[in-house]
């Protein structure tokens, strides 16, 4: 039998115990609980018309997964119907405690082996930007992923980025090598003459550092290309 309109549920607290986020974690596990339902605890409450399972629902539709919620800029989450800015910073801020929880623990953390490896970590999430961005990864003497940073965001040429920022975070982690990534939103990743000027400044900035750099690679919509596998540079 329907629910009359009248008495349309919203809040978990008024769900059926057997359905509700909250308690199904806390005897099945978080595991068990699909992304929606997870996103549903953060939201607590859905709006007329949709569950606060269904409005995760939507979000996650809305933005691609939860990568595309990751990337997502705060104002787009915010401007979603029944997101405000209390709940757009609770989800970013959970997304971002579960990135920071993969890189923590040494023995959990990505060993990039190869070109693929790195470009898996990225390849992603950087296609789908609308301006080029520029991240290294850095790496410690085993080439585990101690962090992935953003240093710069705009026209990768060797006029506009400074050699010193790209390095700062390597010095302030104590890392041992880099991989150097930045996109191309037209989508093509082949290299530039100023990609290619601008990663051999960045090589040379590294010996006198101390700092190894390994590659550098360049994502477009569906593919990559690694300077290095492509002989371009001299690493």
């Amino acid at each position: 039998m329907s629910t009359p309109a009248s008495q349309v549920i919203y809040r978990i607290a008024d769900l059926p115990v057997s359905d509700r986020p909250r308690e199904r974690l806390a005897s099945l596990g978080p595991q068990a609980l699909s992304n929606a339902e997870l996103l549903a605890i953060l939201l607590r409450v859905g709006v007329a018309g949709e569950s606060a399972v269904q409005l995760g629902q939507r979000l996650l539709s809305e933005f691609g997964g939860l990568m595309g919620l990751h990337r997502a800029p705060f104002e787009d989450l915010c401007n979603q119907r029944g997101i405000g800015a209390a709940k757009a910073a609770q989800i970013k801020a959970a997304i971002e405690l579960g990135r920071r929880l993969a890189l923590e623990t040494p023995e959990a953390r990505p060993t990039v082996t190869s070109p693929a490896d790195a470009a898996a970590l990225v390849s992603y999430e950087m296609a789908g930007l609308e301006q080029e961005h520029l991240r290294v990864l850095l790496l410690d003497t085993r080439n585990r992923v101690l962090d992935i940073v953003e240093v710069y965001k705009g026209s990768v040429n060797s006029a506009q980025v400074r050699i010193g920022e790209v390095f700062r975070p390597a010095v302030r982690r104590n890392a041992s090598a880099l991989i150097v990534v930045h996109n191309h939103p037209s989508g093509d990743p082949t290299p530039s003459p100023e990609d290619i000027a601008i990663t051999r400044a960045i090589i040379q900035a590294g010996k006198l550092l101390g700092i190894e750099v390994l590659d550098h690679l360049i994502v477009g919509q569906g593919r990559w290309i690694s300077l290095k596998e492509r002989g371009l540079v001299a690493f």
